[in-house]
């Protein structure tokens, strides 16, 4: 059981168990730690050294993002770097902050190379990979690499299934990535025996195949009200499935205003408000379970170390373990 007298999440490695408590919500940050809003792509100036001050301020969570090429429709060019050579770049920079994706496109590699560099990243931190994983939803990469856009939720399960065998001792099995004949082995293996893999939206899914199947559930800032309903939905299905509960996060953009009472005001997929606001909606949110949100800073207008520390000292101590 948990410290709040629910049943705890099924244990997996370091940082998901860190990361997702039930009842409770955490705060972490999406990578890059900087503000570029007036185009798609960032300066990526002391990333590391702000990720390293965001473990030292008690944020629990780090995510990067998949994001082969600079597609101009998506407006976002995320960190740049490959997200698993910056993994193992942070993963040797930092000790104790959880190292997450959100999300991988699996239907655009092979699983086996995603297999092979998530199962490294975790190894090298000791456990701090949280791997959250999608179908993708930007069409101009698919004829890039020769894929069809059409075929990507069956390219997604087959990954996703592919993936998941991988953690096991020389698996024998039959996929449309190919077919492992049991005579030879992946290395290294997760470090708590099979990788938190964390479900982005539908993924061109069933509802039920997606509680079933992942160790937790990431989806979109929605209306409070509508939130709890789509949660609730979730984990009946999980529950239906005869199977324990699991975590939910969410991404959030802020711009963090100077007066902690400011109002709030919309901005892509989040707000701009005061801190006393940002507190007030982060715990309505932890009421109708949300377990943990990836704060994100490109719209932030003030100085980015200002409002990590700010944000440490208004905020974050309300959601600490």
């Amino acid at each position: 059981m948990s410290g709040n007298g629910r049943p705890a999440f099924a244990p997996l490695n370091r940082g998901f168990n860190a990361t997702f408590r039930p009842g409770k919500l955490s705060l972490g940050l999406v990578v890059p730690l900087e503000s570029y809003a007036t185009g798609p792509v960032p300066e990526m100036q002391r990333h590391v050294e702000r990720v390293q001050l965001a473990e030292r301020l008690g944020f629990e969570a780090v995510w990067l993002r998949d994001v082969p090429f600079n597609v101009p429709s998506f407006g976002d060019a995320g960190q740049i770097f490959d997200p698993f050579v910056y993994l193992g770049l942070l993963a040797g920079q930092t000790e104790r902050i959880a190292l997450g994706v959100a999300s991988i496109v699996l239907p655009l590699r092979h699983p086996a190379h995603v297999a092979k560099a998530a199962a490294s990243v975790d190894a090298l931190s000791s456990g701090r990979l949280l791997l959250g994983v999608a179908s993708g939803d930007r069409p101009e990469e698919y004829p890039a690499m020769h894929l069809p856009f059409a075929e990507r939720g069956a390219r997604f399960r087959d990954s996703y299934d592919y993936m998941r065998r991988m953690a096991e001792d020389r698996p024998a099995f039959e996929n449309a990535f190919g077919t492992p004949h049991g005579q030879m082995d992946m290395l290294p293996k997760p470090a708590a025996g099979r990788l938190p893999l964390l479900i982005t939206g539908g993924s061109q899914q069933s509802p039920d195949w997606v509680a079933a199947h992942g160790d937790g559930w990431m989806t979109f800032p929605r209306p409070t009200t509508a939130q709890a309903q789509v949660i609730a939905e979730y984990r009946a299905r999980i529950a239906a499935a005869g199977q324990p509960d699991k975590p939910v996060m969410q991404p959030l953009y802020i711009d963090l205003a100077e007066d902690p009472d400011a109002a709030p005001q919309p901005i892509h997929l989040g707000f701009r408000a005061g801190a006393n606001h940002l507190r007030v909606y982060l715990k309505s949110i932890e009421e109708i379970g949300v377990n943990h949100v990836a704060l994100n800073l490109r719209f932030n207008q003030a100085d980015i170390e200002t409002t990590l520390k700010r944000l440490a000292e208004e905020v974050l101590l309300d959601f600490s373990a």
